[in-house]
């Protein structure tokens, strides 16, 4: 019996369902020498050297705004991956379904395709990463309420109604998860005149920022760079400056649910009220974002269980049943 594949190919990372659960996640990152272009390193063992390596090789992420940007990068991270599921991988070819951005071209669709056949599949489907998040967080898709997914990445949010099994009202920014990086980033060079890394960014976000400002002002030590001398330094920094930096960019977040509500047919508008917003994707984790969305849309809004692994379990749930879902995928072989 052939191998069924399902993938959710993140910007940041990329997880991988087979065989009834989630493989694995790990970074889409390849590190290449740069005399050959050999491939030194994938995952987790590139995402150590990110950062720490010497000019003879460099790191290179394919996935940019959730869409492949180097194809033959992306091809070979997914023959990579995927040989790490069955020793015979060469000789029975699975079935791929891989999650894409609803907003994603005909253009992109097409590559996400071609890099899943390229890569060993025998046959490629592609689905689109709020449906697929959606029926992974147990959402009843196929009924005729409206139900509202926020699927957010590190570099695009999409929000959408669905209803009837298909995308009723849509909408998609190009912000995200690494967005929120950028903002702390920013922050820390303007008012620290300090410089640091995207790791420590991301420390920062996971451990003090938060969407909504409370009593709580946490504290963290963080180090990096002076700007002005170049030599190491500490800097701590708090809850409140935090969210100051990052206010702008939860705006934008709002502004994408707002703006696929004010698409949704007034049928639709009573089951959104009652069944309110379910957040999806790694980036919808952000302390208490949850809670801010309620308040700038008056919508109730819950974190999805394991929501960055939703798309891809969603993606597996199609995929094992192609005969229900045919309206909704794209197929090649």
């Amino acid at each position: 019996m052939r191998r069924k594949i399902a993938v959710d190919l993140g910007t940041n990372n990329t997880s991988i369902w087979s065989n009834g659960s989630v493989a694995f996640t790990e970074p889409t990152i390849v590190v290449l020498s740069a005399s050959d272009e050999r491939i030194v390193a994938i995952g987790n063992e590139a995402h150590e050297m990110l950062g720490k390596t010497p000019e003879t090789v460099i790191s290179i992420r394919p996935i940019s705004g959730g869409v492949i940007s180097d194809f033959s990068i992306a091809k070979a991270f997914l023959k990579i991956q995927f040989s790490k599921l069955s020793q015979s991988f060469e000789l029975l070819r699975p079935d791929v379904m891989i999650a894409v951005p609803s907003g994603s071209t005909s253009v992109e669709r097409r590559a996400a395709l071609e890099v899943a056949l390229e890569a060993g599949a025998a046959h490629a489907y592609i689905v689109e990463a709020t449906l697929a998040a959606a029926i992974g967080a147990g959402v009843a898709v196929s009924s005729p309420a409206g139900n509202v997914i926020l699927h957010m990445g590190a570099d695009v949010t999409e929000a959408a109604v669905i209803s009837l099994g298909g995308v009723v009202a849509y909408e998609s920014k190009r912000v995200g998860g690494n967005t929120i990086n950028q903002a702390i980033k920013q922050h820390l060079k303007n008012k620290h005149g300090l410089i640091i890394g995207d790791a420590t960014a991301e420390e920062i976000k996971q451990k003090i920022a938060t969407a909504v400002v409370t009593t709580d002002d946490r504290e963290l030590e963080i180090s990096g760079r002076d700007l002005t001398f170049g030599m190491p330094r500490n800097v701590v920094v708090k809850t409140k400056e935090i969210h100051t930096a990052i206010s702008p960019i939860l705006e934008l977040l709002s502004a994408v649910v707002e703006s696929a509500l004010e698409k949704t047919p007034p049928e639709l508008s009573s089951d959104v009220i009652d069944k309110g917003i379910v957040l999806t994707g790694g980036g919808a984790r952000l302390s208490k974002f949850d809670k801010f969305l309620t308040l700038t849309t008056g919508i109730p809004s819950h974190l999805a269980e394991d929501p960055e692994l939703c798309a891809v379990r969603g993606a597996a749930v199609v995929l094992e049943n192609l005969n229900l879902w045919k309206r909704s995928i794209i197929t090649k072989s």
